[in-house]
């Protein structure tokens, strides 16, 4: 599978997601329909979505190694994205937060606007325009009036190939970065998921922070900004995608906007590697202490990553005060047997990050300090009981399974209701994979998952065997923030009920 898509779906909005080629790189391209899809100099595949869906995906790949994907869904609007393969796993020490400061910098001055025109042109357009950086990728995305179309990716073109990256507005972003920087670290819902990614991952890759460092904030200069672009804003790196569009049509104005620049050129990356650990931070005037306790995961590519979207569902979860009612999620794991059984509990809910070589599954609760320690062990008691198939009365019944799998399909197709989903769907798994996987295949993949697969893919996840194919630690990766006073020892309360290697 493949796509951001199915992770979006097993999470139900649940976790956090804090999502301008130099200056001649690019040089605006004179072509027109004369580089169609029928010249044979332009690669394209066609593919079918779905059987239920009028729409075809088609994907060309330019001269210069840019990837254009378009699905032409009928609609009243179209939207369109440029996916730039960078992000915060390829950051060194020198350039950790680059990714961070270049999403804010987006829509700022170029070589042919002022940031008062850009803005202004942002504004006449009357769509969503939106840049937001990832751990693995770097998306522009808009949702457009279809007649707008060129306006559109004109921006986008001027914005990637031609900005100012002006020390002015770098020093502007540097100090605005600082106040959301020091607003979300306030938060521990929002700030949580980054600790436990850096732990996981202890310096490497998919442990970098999607938040600029404070410290590192008077190291993003113009100079670094350029470079680092120069380095991984590469036209091979880079997928143009349409939703609602002919695809002629993008392919045409991609050749114009886009069209020259270098060939493709390999590029080394650093794979990610597991690392478990544990983290505590003591808050003693915190009025809740947070738990999460979480395993290497699976990637996107995985076999079993259908399972264990299947499994994230399964599990569920949520807060004290969730609404509940049929199809919300009353009846999965978490809630039945955490929240609705242990008053003091206050958020409970499982989560899933996939990425490309990697991934973190785990549980994430919270409660009042003196029940952390009760809190630990229900946690990892539902951990234990999804991977087992003896006699225990915990282990997964067919209804729950069932139930799950209708939940994470029926969850996929209302994602894909909405345009910008879409959009972010088809290039990020074009970006990855060279093609997108259909929508009826991922609903038969779920279809397929049985409770033998799910049990196995449970074990394989929670018992640290993962590491054995990706070279991972296999450890339990621990964060704790609040009021530590009283705490047992949480490694081996998770070594108790055999939970990592």
């Amino acid at each position: 599978m493949a796509s951001r898509l199915l992770q979006a779906a097993s999470r139900r909005g649940q976790g956090m997601s804090l999502y301008p080629l130099v200056p001649g790189i690019f040089k605006r391209g004179e072509s027109s329909l004369s580089h169609s899809v029928n010249n044979p100099v332009l690669p394209t595949t066609v593919q079918e979505y779905s059987k239920s869906s009028t729409g075809l995906c088609k994907v060309t790949t330019l001269p210069n190694g840019i990837r254009v994907a378009s699905e032409n869904t009928p609609g009243h609007f179209s939207a369109v994205g440029v996916y730039v393969d960078a992000g915060s796993r390829y950051e060194t020490s020198d350039t950790r937060g680059v990714s961070h400061i270049l999403d804010r910098l987006a829509f700022k001055s170029t070589a042919n606007k002022s940031a008062d025109e850009i803005v202004g042109e942002v504004e006449s357009l009357g769509g969503n325009i939106m840049c937001s950086s990832s751990r693995e990728s770097i998306m522009y995305q808009s949702a457009i009036f279809s007649q707008d179309l060129e306006r559109a990716i004109s921006l986008f073109s001027d914005v990637i190939c031609r900005p100012n990256i002006d020390p002015l507005e770098v020093e502007e972003q540097r100090q605005t970065a600082l106040y959301e920087i020091e607003e979300i670290w306030s938060k521990p819902e929002m700030i949580l998921p980054e600790i436990l990614h850096t732990v996981a991952y202890e310096n490497n890759t998919l442990g970098n922070p999607l938040l600029c460092p404070p410290e590192n904030l008077e190291r993003m200069t113009p100079e670094l900004i350029r470079s680092y672009m120069k380095t991984w804003y590469r036209p091979e790196r880079m997928v143009i995608t349409a939703c609602g569009a002919e695809h002629e049509k993008v392919v045409e104005l991609a050749v114009k906007h886009f069209g020259q620049g270098p060939t493709a050129y390999e590029i080394a990356t650093e794979p990610a590697r597991y690392t478990g650990g544990s983290h505590m931070m003591d808050v003693p005037d915190l009025p809740l202490t947070h738990v999460y306790i979480a395993f290497e995961g699976l990637s996107i590519d995985d076999k079993d990553i259908y399972a264990l979207a299947t499994l994230q569902i399964l599990l569920g979860g949520g807060g004290s005060f969730s609404a509940g009612g049929p199809g919300k999620g009353m009846y999965s794991r978490l809630f039945t047997n955490v929240l609705n059984q242990h008053y003091w509990v206050e958020s409970c809910q499982a989560f899933n990050h996939c990425y490309t070589d990697s991934g973190l599954f785990g549980i994430a609760g919270s409660c009042r300090p003196e029940y952390t320690n009760a809190l630990v062990e229900v946690m990892c008691r539902e951990l234990d009981s999804i991977g087992r198939s003896d006699g225990n009365n915990q282990r997964v019944t067919d209804a729950e399974l069932s139930r799950a799998k209708n939940q994470l399909k029926s969850s996929l197709l209302m994602n894909l209701e909405s345009r910008m989903v879409q959009l972010e769907d088809l290039g990020r798994q074009v970006q990855v994979h060279g093609k997108k996987t259909g929508i009826d295949e991922m609903l038969e993949r779920i279809d397929r998952v049985d409770l033998e697969e799910l049990r196995r893919v449970a074990s394989r996840v929670v018992r640290g065997a993962v590491g054995v194919t990706s070279g991972g630690s296999g450890k339990a990766t621990i964060v704790l923030q609040g009021d530590m006073r009283g705490l047992k020892d949480v490694s081996k309360m998770v070594e108790k009920y055999g939970l990592g290697s």
